[in-house]
Order: structure tokens, then C-alpha cells, then sequence
């Protein structure tokens, strides 16, 4: 029987990593092992920066919830109480977006959370 080398098969799998490695400096864009092995470690890059920006977003919308809070005469952890409390469910992305483009209801918000949090 011929040997079987897969050629089709072979090329397919391999110009598809190359483009991959598209933009990619020198040898990396050109040689298929180059090219893998930057693949490979951008990949795994990239899985973990989509993490990492979910973490950041969250950390810049609890920045300026607090800010605007603070402006307010709160802090950030007895706001949130305070709305959790009161059955207010947005979340931070929401809250922060609010203190942005409108001060108004987010300073209604705070009022809200003054009267629940004044009881305690």
C-alpha cells in the first residue's frame, strides 16, 4: 500500500494557523512552528485577558459608584446594603452608568438608601 501523507488535510491545517499568526513579526507569520507556538501563547493570552477585563469593569464601576455615593454623605458598602435591603436590584454596571448620565436619579437612589440605612 502508498504511503499516505494526508497532503490536503495537512495544507488545511496549516494555512488556517498561519493566518492565525497573520500580523505576527518575522518568522512567526511565515514558519508553521514559529507560527504555532505564538498561536498558542496569544491564545492563551487572550482567554485570560477575557477574564481579566469582566474583573477591571467591575472594579471601575465600583470606583465610581463610590465616588458618587461619597458625594452623598456614603459609603460604597452601606449604599448597596442599603438597596438590597430596600429591593432595589440594579447592578453596579447600571448604578455606575447612573451616577454618569444622571445625577438626578442616582441621587434619589441615595436618599433611598439614607432612609433604609437611618433605621439600623
Amino acid at each position: 500500500m502508498p504511503r499516505v501523507k494526508g497532503g490536503p488535510k495537512t495544507r488545511h491545517r496549516r494555512k488556517k494557523r498561519l493566518k492565525l499568526a497573520k500580523g505576527q513579526y518575522g518568522a512567526k507569520s511565515r514558519l508553521f512552528r514559529s507560527a504555532t507556538e505564538s498561536v498558542d501563547k496569544g491564545q492563551t493570552y487572550a482567554y485570560a485577558a477575557r477574564r481579566k477585563r469582566k474583573r477591571n469593569f467591575r472594579q471601575l464601576w465600583v470606583t465610581r459608584i463610590s465616588a458618587a455615593v461619597r458625594q452623598h454623605g456614603l459609603t460604597y458598602s452601606r449604599f448597596i446594603n442599603a438597596l438590597k435591603k430596600a429591593n432595589v436590584f440594579l447592578d453596579r454596571k447600571v448604578l455606575s452608568d447612573m451616577a454618569i448620565r444622571d445625577p438626578a436619579g442616582f441621587g434619589q437612589l441615595a436618599e433611598l438608601a439614607k432612609q433604609q440605612a437611618a433605621p439600623a
